[in-house]
């Protein structure tokens, strides 16, 4: 038991912090899904996207953001093993935060490990469900894995979040009819 005390005491402080909790949809995010929802062109969608991907990528403390920002400055060198290290650390140190997955998820898309990316993109949806960027992801990886029917399902889900997704022409028409009654 004594010698458990001295490791404890000479244990960095990050480690022994704790993640804040994650703050609820905020007002301004409310706002800014409708909004995406609503708009009546592609570049309007794309300015209101890019303030929630400012939303989305808000760490709940400045730890979280460190690890984050350094994570998304590996993944853009390439840094692919760097950057999934980030992402882990991001992940076991606030749990609750829909980006690290998110992001860990498309360094694992870019490796085409399309499998491992729909976990992360799964956990980042159970986070934050009406996250825009990993619901198109989930849509892609569905699609890269062969499950092209879950994916294009997805893909609509995601178009309901911002109808003016570029991967909208990635969208097959519905069958219907007959034939699809059978």
């Amino acid at each position: 038991m004594i010698r458990v005390i001295p490791v404890l005491i000479l244990a960095p402080t990050a480690l022994l912090a704790e993640c804040p909790p994650v703050q609820e949809r905020s007002e301004r995010h409310v706002e800014l899904m409708e909004q995406v929802a609503q708009a009546p062109d592609e570049v309007t969608a794309r300015l209101l996207t890019n303030e929630l991907w400012e939303v989305w990528a808000t760490a709940p403390d400045e730890t979280a953001q460190e690890i984050l920002q350094r994570g998304m400055e590996r993944r853009a060198s390439y840094d692919f093993k760097g950057a999934i290290e980030d992402f882990d650390a991001l992940i076991d140190y606030c749990p609750h935060y829909a980006e690290g997955y998110n992001q860990r998820a498309f360094v694992n898309f870019i490796r085409q490990d399309y499998e491992t990316a729909l976990i992360d993109l799964d956990n980042a949806l159970e986070r934050t469900p009406d996250h825009i960027g990993a619901a198109v992801g989930r849509a892609l990886a569905l699609i890269q894995l062969g499950r092209n029917d879950e994916g294009q399902s997805a893909l609509r889900a995601a178009l309901k979040l911002n109808p003016w997704l570029p991967e909208r022409n990635r969208l097959e028409p519905q069958q219907t009819g007959p034939e699809t009654d059978l």
